[in-house]
């Protein structure tokens, strides 16, 4: 009789190509208003207790696709599936008792609190939402979820103005963490944040998954933090993957010029790199209806097929994915950075 291996259980999030149109300002009274791909057909799913990072440049997407995840805007196309529910086929009530099992942390720790109310309002606001527990039972909650973050029981009774950048930060994560959510969507958690403390916030980050089994999407255009945080990495060039796999293969093998370009930014000098054309990507490039790879116009290794015929999400590895025509030729040129260079990694 042959054994049978044990089912794997189903991921904690599924997305399934998500697409996010938004219309362009209108330029001519008898035109419709353009339209333009802020996503587009984004696929990937997140086991319990993994963390991925999305990364890529200002405008490839990475936040539009947060706010999907979080059900903050619905999508023009595609689904977004949490613990095995489609958040947009959630009724509002349904959508409400859902938001306890995922949370956000945000970028600018100043911003994100209010600075009238007290730590322990602004802790407590998710299960005010909610609509749980007593003052008091409140109260206790919010003082556990403080001193897991860092913090003493008396900064309950204080402002946001009495507290420094990092400490607002573990402010905001506390928020984030007192409903005990499965997964924490963090969007750019420490770049504003000096580089002493980006340390000590990813520390927590990652002392509060191996404690609670959270999962994190980490937004960042930082590659070490991703590096530092994250067991799958995926980059976003105008609103679509372009690569995708774990951080030690992915930044060692990049194989899609666009991520090589990434490393090459890394303050590192070298030579032989595949540096992209100077051109920035505009508007246009997220067209309706745009043939071709979205990274040709930038790319120094596209030709006419590239240009007239998109590129699909293929493996090129074991975990490793890249949506490149020449994907095999840009592995075939010298790695971006030397191991343990210009990315140094301190996992555990």
């Amino acid at each position: 009789m042959t054994e049978q291996s044990p089912p794997s259980e189903p991921p904690l999030l599924e997305v399934n190509d998500l697409g996010q149109r938004y219309k362009l300002p209108r330029e001519n009274l008898f035109r419709p208003p353009g339209q333009v791909n802020a996503l587009n057909g984004v696929s990937l799913s997140l086991n319990a207790g993994k963390s991925l990072g999305i990364v890529g440049e200002s405008g490839s997407g990475k936040s539009t696709f947060a706010r999907l995840v979080m059900a903050l805007e619905r999508p023009s196309s595609g689904s977004v599936r949490l613990l095995g529910r489609d958040l947009n086929r959630l009724s509002a009530e349904e959508l409400r008792r859902a938001r306890r099992d995922v949370q956000m942390v945000f970028q600018d720790p100043y911003g994100s609190l209010d600075p009238r109310q007290t730590v322990w309002r602004i802790v407590a606001e998710p299960l005010s939402a909610l609509g749980w527990l007593d003052r008091a039972e409140t109260r206790e909650r919010v003082a556990a979820v403080l001193r897991e973050v860092g913090l003493r029981e008396p900064d309950m009774d204080k402002y946001p103005h009495e507290f420094s950048g990092g400490q607002r930060q573990r402010i905001a994560i506390a928020r984030a963490l007192i409903t005990r959510p499965k997964l924490i969507v963090a969007d750019e958690p420490v770049s504003a944040l000096d580089v002493s403390v980006q340390a000590q916030v990813l520390n927590l980050m990652q002392d509060l998954q191996e404690h609670f089994g959270l999962s994190f999407i980490l937004i960042s255009h930082d590659l070490a933090v991703v590096d530092y945080l994250c067991d799958e990495v995926a980059v976003m060039y105008l609103g679509q993957i372009v690569e995708q796999g774990c951080p030690e293969d992915l930044f060692a093998r990049a194989a899609h010029p666009y991520t090589r370009a990434l490393l090459d930014a890394v303050p590192r000098a070298r030579a032989g790199a595949i540096r992209p054309r100077r051109e920035a990507p505009v508007v246009g490039s997220q067209a309706l209806g745009r043939a071709g790879c979205p990274y040709a116009p930038r790319c120094v290794l596209a030709d006419g097929h590239c240009r007239e015929h998109a590129p699909t999400l293929r493996e090129i590895g074991a975990r490793h994915l890249a949506a490149c025509h020449k994907a095999e030729a840009v592995l075939a040129q010298p790695a971006p950075v030397e191991a343990g260079e210009a990315l140094v990694s301190h996992r555990h």
